[in-house]
């Protein structure tokens, strides 16, 4: 299954402007594959670990299926900074934990199949983004970490169309629906 991205760059120059067609390469295309995998399996881990508690980040005793909250440890004792107040007094509400879970295993799910990838990409860097903000300032550095990187490619993967090389990205932008409605995308 091979495929071209293909898009159209104006170059100016003393001559009336040219368009120039540029392809990124295939190993360009298989890197945002694996990328769009990697990110795919990060989300889908942190939903099972949280809903089963394989015991890394979350006990056995602590799941989500045994009783336990996916957002009440770490939101009631990592929050720090100018939304402390806001993140524990969130943490473990019901409400908050079904929309983290669903978000977790949603994101998940678009990067694996490559459907839905701007929802994907939008919703995944807001949840990122609002990690981020639960402890502040950051532990290694004053503004940057994982977690904005994490956003940053989640936006580049959307953007690139990574959701159509080995995935269903292609067949999920021709059908009616998200030609209608192409922020399904």
């Amino acid at each position: 299954m091979t495929s071209t991205i293909e898009r159209e760059v104006v170059i100016h120059s003393e001559r009336p402007m040219i368009t120039q067609r540029r392809t990124m390469s295939d190993l360009a295309q298989n890197l945002l594959v694996v990328l769009r995998l990697a990110l795919a399996w990060e989300f889908l881990w942190a939903f099972a670990d949280k809903m089963f508690g394989f015991g890394f980040a979350t006990p056995s005793e602590r799941s989500w299926i045994n009783g336990g909250s996916p957002t009440k440890g770490f939101l009631s004792n990592s929050a720090s900074g100018p939304f402390e107040s806001f993140y524990k007094s969130i943490a473990g509400d019901v409400w908050t934990d079904w929309l983290f879970m669903a978000a977790l295993l949603g994101i998940g799910l678009a990067l694996l199949f490559g459907v839905g990838m701007r929802i994907a990409a939008a919703s995944g860097a807001v949840l990122l983004l609002m990690m981020w903000s639960v402890a502040l300032p950051t532990a290694n550095n004053p503004f940057l970490d994982e977690h904005w990187l994490e956003a940053l490619v989640l936006i580049l993967l959307a953007a690139t169309y990574a959701g159509d090389r080995f995935g269903l990205g292609r067949w999920w932008g021709s059908t009616a629906l998200v030609r209608r409605f192409p922020i399904l995308r």
